[in-house]
């Protein structure tokens, strides 16, 4: 399985999203395969609620984004690892793996694809979101849109017993790192995946903190991070380029960019990391 999209992938299509589908009218709707669409029986339950409605906002909650419709509606969009959002001509050939395709009064169509239909869409009222998110798991910090002091995030650090890469992969504590991000923020913060969390130092704590906030921030600024296992563009198809700042995931045997020493890869807890000597 590819590594997942992480936060800053995520919020990038919220915000070209946003920026781009506000206030567009969908004239009309075509769906894939109604394994997609979990909670829904029939293709008409998912398009009906859709068809002549506008989009009035886009929000994104943890790694899902919500598109809230004029009749009080909510487009709920779980992307898959291989998921991904394009905004083309309704003429446009068709994509590989469509799986939902909006098409608007202007502006052509919204196509949403996943040829390993690992995506999740469902179409709900927006009073009735509280219940849906009820049944999943709570959601730890979004240290993007909510940002904590270095002295909140210590306590919430030093209150796990987690070794470092469980815990920052652990959604219920901090929302939205996957392997790619846990191994760059470990990386850069000097910080092995083993360590236990609650016996790192005030220093290493800040060390952390700044790490994870600066990476979201630089990932997002520089469009994400595209991989040849994790393809990454937004709408518009402007491929992500922070994999060419990527550190240590994916490179084992390359030389540390710290250390000049060549990278190693092991399994940990049954998912891949990516780390360097250095790290202690």
């Amino acid at each position: 399985m590819p590594p997942a999209l992480e936060l800053p992938e995520i919020e990038i299509l919220r915000r070209e999203s946003e920026r781009d589908l506000v206030s567009r009218k969908i004239k009309a709707v075509d769906l894939g395969a109604m394994k997609t669409f979990p909670g829904h029986r029939t293709k008409k339950s998912v398009a009906e609620p859709l068809e002549g409605e506008k989009i009035d906002a886009i929000e994104r909650r943890g790694l899902d984004l919500l598109l809230h419709l004029s009749n009080e509606n909510t487009i709920v969009l779980s992307l898959g690892a291989l998921g991904s959002m394009h905004r083309v001509p309704s003429k446009t050939a068709d994509i590989d793996g469509t799986i939902l395709t909006l098409t608007f009064t202007q502006g052509g169509d919204l196509r949403i694809a996943d040829p390993e239909s690992t995506t999740e869409i469902r179409v709900v009222p927006t009073e009735g979101l509280a219940e849906v998110f009820a049944e999943l798991a709570p959601l730890g910090h979004d240290l993007y849109v909510n940002p904590i002091s270095w002295v909140d995030f210590g306590r919430t650090v030093l209150a796990s017993s987690q070794p470092l890469k469980v815990l920052l992969l652990d959604s219920s504590v901090f929302v939205g790192i996957g392997d790619v991000y846990a191994d760059e923020i470990l990386f850069d913060s000097g910080l092995r995946h083993d360590r236990t969390s609650s016996e790192l130092s005030i220093q290493e704590i800040r060390r952390l903190h700044r790490s994870i906030v600066q990476m979201f921030h630089d990932a997002i600024k520089y469009g994400g991070t595209n991989l040849e296992t994790r393809p990454f563009a937004d709408p518009a198809g402007n491929v992500g380029n922070y994999g060419d700042h990527i550190a240590v995931y994916g490179k084992a045997g390359e030389l540390s960019p710290r250390s000049r020493l060549p990278i190693k890869k092991a399994q940990f807890k049954g998912r891949p990391v990516f780390f360097c000597d250095t790290q202690v």
